[in-house]
């Protein structure tokens, strides 16, 4: 007598190399490891990451859509410098959809989604009991927090609009998801925040959520700050290099 066959688990795909080869970019370019003047030529990535152009060009144009490089007329990508007066800029109108968000149901005589409350309260509470790796890419969490916890406030448009600045200040935000220190101290910020409004408290939610704001846009704006100066000093380098190689 034959038994069943065995059904063998069908093997993961692999990540494609595009992938990695983003990753190493995006990471390089948020800690100002390639000059600003200093094109990003696709033969000599290639080579540095041990990956063909092909790769290369793609994560390229995945950086271009995020904003962390920029294709000029003349042909090329190059790094982007970010703009922090801009930054800030967009900063203080978030912080300004943020804190509206907070205190408008009770101003209309209305609650915070509790059910959609206690949902990211459970997420972000698994999140805490296992920290995920630093990686810029957790920039796309922390703002589907910020997202939901508007949304859950009962007024969409105001949703809608965080949603654009979020989409602007992305580049600089990623800077504070490079650092484990600085996702265990978003994770802690985020759930007092979420206990004071399942708390009832409206008042004391958005006096945390304006210090974390500012806490996390002083990070981000000295990172950044940091970045560009690395980048800036690279040029520099290079600048004199070839000037000797003149002589």
């Amino acid at each position: 007598m034959t038994g069943r066959p065995r059904i063998r688990p069908r093997p993961k795909a692999a990540r494609p190399r595009s992938s990695d080869v983003y990753d190493e970019l995006r990471r390089g370019l948020l800690f100002g490891e390639y000059p600003l003047i200093e094109r990003l030529a696709e033969v000599s990535l290639a080579e540095r990451l041990g990956a063909s152009r092909t790769p290369v060009r793609e994560a390229l144009m995945r950086l271009e859509a995020e904003g962390l490089v920029v294709r000029r007329p003349t042909g090329g990508f190059y790094p982007r410098s970010p703009n922090l007066a801009g930054i800030r800029d967009l900063y203080e109108l978030r912080r300004i959809l943020e804190l509206a968000c907070l205190v408008r149901p009770r101003a209309h005589g209305e609650r915070h989604d509790e059910v959609a409350l206690q949902t990211i309260h459970d997420d972000w509470t698994g999140l805490a009991a296992n920290p995920p790796a630093p990686d810029p890419g957790l920039v796309v969490i922390d703002e589907h927090f910020h997202l939901r916890l508007a949304q859950a406030a009962g007024n969409p448009a105001i949703a809608e609009q965080l949603q654009v600045v979020n989409d602007r200040i992305r580049v600089v935000r990623m800077q504070n998801f490079v650092h484990h220190q600085r996702i265990l101290v978003t994770t802690t910020q985020h759930l007092a925040i979420l206990d004071a409004l399942l708390a009832g408290d409206p008042d004391t939610a958005a006096s945390l959520m304006g210090a974390h704001l500012d806490e996390a846009m002083a990070q981000a704006a000295a990172r950044a700050a940091q970045a560009i100066e690395r980048m800036m000093t690279a040029g520099a380098l290079l600048n004199a290099a070839a000037g000797e190689d003149r002589l």
